[in-house]
């Protein structure tokens, strides 16, 4: 099987050379209430399922076309957006989708290799962008496209939808207050326990996809549909396991709710694989320690798909309190002593330690949808995307090389 070339892929399209070179892809602001032309590319479980219907759900928005390199995934997507859309199209390469002069923005749904890339030559072709996270699959990509970002004036949003729930919004203001002092440490955790662990190889013909186009640059490897469908994250070509697919979560907390700009001077991680030896190759059990001596400061994570105990949550430990959030609440706690009052806000239905709570998602997508309107930044410019991403990446390095990962400050 051979992938098509750029130009093969957009005459099968219909879309020649002289249309892509002659349209001027949308670049003024929107009106209040002026309809927003969205393509979708990657539609697997999380765009396919939880964006585009998200998106689709709010006002003003219109799914255009949709992209897929594997057929059940693209005809589902473009199922879905017929029951509310006309003349959805459907593509297998985002080449076709992006030639479009009517669509004015797109949600990124691929795997982690593929987001740098089509996120850069969607901002090339004039599009906004939301990109789930992990933004980057090496820190070396960082560079270029918040490069593309800024140089195309684009609008472009981090999947990382803490930002836009109230809970978490509320804990920055209270921490920039300096209610709980300073911040010198941070504990971050993300556990689930999928134990006994299965592995499930989904039923796909090659026929059904386009391998080749789905490595990408990755290095080349037999058919393997497990990979390809939803396990992607457990392997380096294509993923970089619980610190790039969760930690990353809470890393663009902490930089929201502390103003980090900066990645950490000195990183090291202990991981393990207890219940997906032979299967993945990212471990299923990790920690990893961040230091910003810049800052005072060093930050925690700890991992695991063994054991639910602590679930999802972020702790800022200040000289003054210690502020918890999660996805459904926080708690504000004085150290011994102190003056203020413990603080409970819960706007979520769920125990302490929820995974899934507050629909952040889609608040995340409107505040895209708005700063597009508006000609504004969103709530997760590449900027943050890049340092959430690059602080998994060092800790990751770290695991692999067996050793402390320094860098200059």
């Amino acid at each position: 099987m051979s992938t098509p070339t750029r130009r093969e892929i957009l005459e099968q399209a219909g879309l020649g050379a002289t249309l892509v070179a002659g349209f001027t892809a949308t670049s003024h602001g929107f009106a209040k209430n002026e309809t927003i032309n969205l393509g979708v590319i990657g539609c697997g479980g999380r765009a396919g399922r939880s964006l585009m219907p998200k998106a689709m759900a709010l006002p003003g928005t219109n799914v255009v076309a949709v992209c897929d390199i594997y057929d059940h995934n693209r005809n589902r997507a473009k199922q879905t957006a017929a029951g509310k859309y006309k003349d959805v199209a459907a593509y297998k390469y985002h080449e076709q989708l992006l030639a479009r002069n009517d669509i004015d923005a797109v949600i990124v749904g691929t795997p982690d290799h593929w987001h740098v890339p089509i996120t850069i030559a969607s901002c090339e072709a004039g599009k906004h962008v939301y990109c789930e996270k992990p933004l980057t699959h090496t820190i070396e990509e960082s560079e270029s496209v918040v490069a593309a970002q800024n140089k195309h004036k684009r609008t472009v949003q981090i999947g990382t939808q803490q930002r836009s729930m109230p809970q978490v919004i509320k804990a920055r203001e209270l921490i920039r207050k300096g209610v709980i002092g300073d911040v010198h440490k941070v504990h971050m955790t993300w556990n689930r326990n999928h134990t006994p662990f299965r592995k499930r190889q989904p039923n796909v013909k090659p026929s059904e996809t386009d391998w080749k186009r789905f490595l990408g640059k990755a290095k080349d490897q037999p058919f393997d549909p497990y990979r390809m469908l939803g396990n992607w994250r457990w392997f380096w070509d294509f993923g970089g396991g619980i610190l790039t697919d969760l930690m990353v979560h809470w890393m663009d907390t902490v930089q929201f709710c502390l103003d980090l700009d900066t990645l950490p001077t000195r990183a090291t991680t202990i991981g393990s694989q207890y219940s997906t030896k032979g299967v993945w190759e990212t471990p299923d059990t990790i920690q990893t320690l961040l230091d910003y001596p810049g800052r005072k400061m060093q930050i925690h994570f700890e991992g695991t798909f063994v054991n639910w105990h602590g679930r999802a949550g972020c702790t800022f430990m200040g000289t003054n309190g210690t502020l918890y959030v999660d996805r459904g609440r926080y708690e504000l706690n004085p150290e011994p002593r102190r003056s203020f009052k413990a603080e409970l806000f819960k706007p979520g239905n769920r125990e302490k330690g929820a995974d899934f709570d507050i629909d952040g998602t889609s608040d995340h997508i409107a505040n895209w949808l708005a700063a597009i309107r508006q000609g504004k930044q969103a709530n997760t410019p590449a900027e943050a995307g890049v340092l959430s991403a690059g602080a998994a990446h060092l800790g990751n390095q770290a695991f692999r090389q067996l050793k402390v990962i320094e860098r200059k400050a």
